[in-house]
């Protein structure tokens, strides 16, 4: 007797017929095809175009985290190939808009001198708001910097007092204490030179804002010792974007080509004090752009940013409400190669501001 054997049915298309993807196969591929294109858009329009200043609001992690989820997904998708190679793409392109610190593994500049400057940036957050500001001072007390380098000096009823910054110099003698507008630089080392950054073009003053409007840099050149000067800049570009109004708002687009107005001729003026400036630099503030807009882009030539010294390997330093995770880093601290950074962390504002501390430890080689 002839035993038939069983033969698997042909699964293959017939010839001249379409391949069918099914619509799990689809999803995949067009998530990773939009993701993929949207990162290339990020990367051409980003610091270039006004309007993308509202996708620029994106949590950086995303240009690593979405790659990734894609890439897993790829392993049950029927298309696994072209997932992969798309998502792989766009890991490609976005991983440095990830905020991610690749130079972790780098280390600091070395144990720090026995005159290293201790700095401390912060945007304290308008200093009468909430009735934090006997806890503020405590923060700056503790913190026994040698330099700070503190933003939005402001409070709620209007510009500081004469008496606001009798107190200001009252909480710590012996420093020299430097106030324009919003920025206040307060000194240990003396101070042989103060001047804010002057921008050309920016927008009339809204609001009679003054000083606040105007100046967005704070330029003090101090004196280490031994003929050596760093200068040190403090910084709050304006925000981007006002979180009072969302997208279905007109105003929200107004603000948004008003605040690119503004910021455009800070930047440039940044740029071109630095590029003049024959001494070692140490800038650091709030910057308001975070490791993906390409606004970073108009940083000063020359310039890197401090974070190879921080032991984290996702520094950041805002959080969009209080208690949230930190998702953005609005707050930087960068310095021309002739300074060496020992150490560089974010610290506790103890509920004080939306933003942490920057606490630094830096130094000055011999000429």
């Amino acid at each position: 007797m002839t035993t038939a054997v069983p033969v698997a049915a042909d699964t293959a298309s017939p010839p001249g017929r379409a391949v069918r993807w099914r619509w799990p196969t689809v999803l995949w591929v067009a998530a990773a095809g939009l993701w993929l294109a949207f990162t290339v858009a990020h990367l051409v329009l980003s610091g270039r175009w006004w309007l993308w200043l509202a996708v620029d609001i994106v949590p950086p992690p995303l240009f690593l985290l979405v790659p990734v989820v894609l890439a897993a997904a790829a392993v049950v998708s029927r298309r696994r190939r072209v997932v992969a190679v798309l998502a792989a793409l766009g890991l490609l392109l976005g991983a440095g808009l990830s905020g991610v610190n690749m130079r972790l593994w780098q280390g600091g500049d070395g144990p720090a001198p026995a005159d290293a400057v201790r700095v401390f940036s912060w945007n304290t957050g308008y200093w009468d708001s909430g009735g934090e500001t006997e806890t503020m001072y405590r923060v700056l007390r503790d913190a026994d910097a040698d330099v700070y380098l503190l933003q939005e000096y402001w409070y709620e009823q209007g510009p500081p007092t004469e008496a606001t910054l009798d107190r200001l110099r009252a909480e710590f003698p012996g420093f020299q204490v430097v106030v324009v507008g919003e920025l206040v630089t307060l000194s240990r080392l003396p101070v042989l030179r103060q001047a804010p950054l002057e921008p050309v073009g920016l927008p009339p003053e809204v609001a009679a804002a003054g000083d606040e409007w105007r100046y967005k840099t704070l330029r003090t050149d101090l004196d280490l010792g031994g003929g050596r000067v760093l200068s040190a800049y403090n910084l709050h570009l304006p925000v981007q974007l006002s979180p009072q109004h969302g997208p279905f708002d007109a105003a929200f687009y107004r603000i948004l080509r008003e605040q690119r107005a503004q910021r455009e001729p800070q930047w440039r003026a940044l740029a071109r004090d630095v590029r003049d400036n024959p001494h070692p630099v140490l800038l650091a503030g709030d910057l308001n752009t975070t490791p993906a807009m390409g606004d970073l882009r108009k940083l000063p030539d020359g310039l890197r940013d401090a974070a190879h010294a921080m032991s984290t390997p996702y520094p950041a330093s805002f959080a969009a409400r209080p208690g949230w995770p930190h998702w953005w880093r609005l707050d930087w601290a960068l310095a021309s190669p002739q300074v060496r950074v020992h150490s560089y962390r974010f610290g506790d504002a103890r509920g004080v501001s939306d933003h942490r501390t920057q606490e630094l430890v830096v130094s000055l080689g011999d000429r």
